[in-house]
C-alpha cells in the first residue's frame, strides 16, 4: 500500500468530490445549523487553508487542512475539513494526515495546533486524543455550543 499525502488546491475534482462526501456524512447528524462551521470550498481558498489530499494506491482517501493565524499570542494553526473515506478507515491514514499536519505547521513555525468538531464525530475525537490532543474551551471566533468539542496540542 502506497500513501502520498500532497498538498493542492482545495477546487481540485478529488478534493472536492472529498469534501463533497464530507458534508454529506456531517448531515446525516443533527446538528443545528448555528453548530454547523464547515468551510466550503471557496472559503477554504478565500481563507488561504492549506490544503492536503491524502492518496493510497493513487486513489483519493482523505483530506484535511490547516489555517495559521498569527494575529495571535501564541500563534496557532486550526485543523479543517479532516475526512477519511470509510473504505480507508483503520488504515492509520488519518493519524498520517495529521501528522503531515503537524510538519506543515512546525515548518511554518507554528508550535500550538487547534481544532473543532462536533460531539457526534466519536471517531475523530478519538482519533485526536489518541494523537495527543486535549480538551479545551472555544478559542477564535467560536463560542461555547454544546455540539462542539474543542481541542489543542503542542508541537
Amino acid at each position: 500500500m502506497e500513501i502520498d499525502i500532497h498538498m493542492e488546491r482545495p477546487d481540485t475534482p478529488d478534493a472536492v468530490q472529498l469534501i463533497s462526501e464530507l458534508d454529506e456524512a456531517l448531515h446525516q447528524h443533527d446538528y443545528p445549523e448555528e453548530s454547523r462551521h464547515a468551510f466550503s470550498v471557496d472559503k477554504l481558498i478565500r481563507d488561504n487553508v492549506y490544503f492536503f489530499v491524502t492518496r493510497v494506491d493513487g486513489k483519493p482517501a482523505g483530506c484535511g487542512g490547516i489555517k495559521y493565524f498569527d494575529t495571535e499570542n501564541p500563534a496557532y494553526g486550526e485543523l479543517k475539513r479532516m475526512f477519511v473515506r470509510s473504505e480507508f478507515r483503520g488504515q492509520g491514514l488519518g493519524r498520517a494526515m495529521l501528522q503531515r499536519l503537524e510538519e506543515h505547521a512546525a515548518e511554518s513555525g507554528i508550535s500550538v495546533l487547534r481544532l473543532e468538531t462536533g460531539i457526534y464525530q466519536t471517531d475523530a475525537i478519538r482519533l485526536y486524543e489518541r494523537a495527543g490532543f486535549t480538551r479545551r474551551g472555544p478559542f477564535g471566533d467560536y463560542t461555547k455550543d454544546p455540539n462542539s468539542v474543542y481541542f489543542e496540542k503542542s508541537i
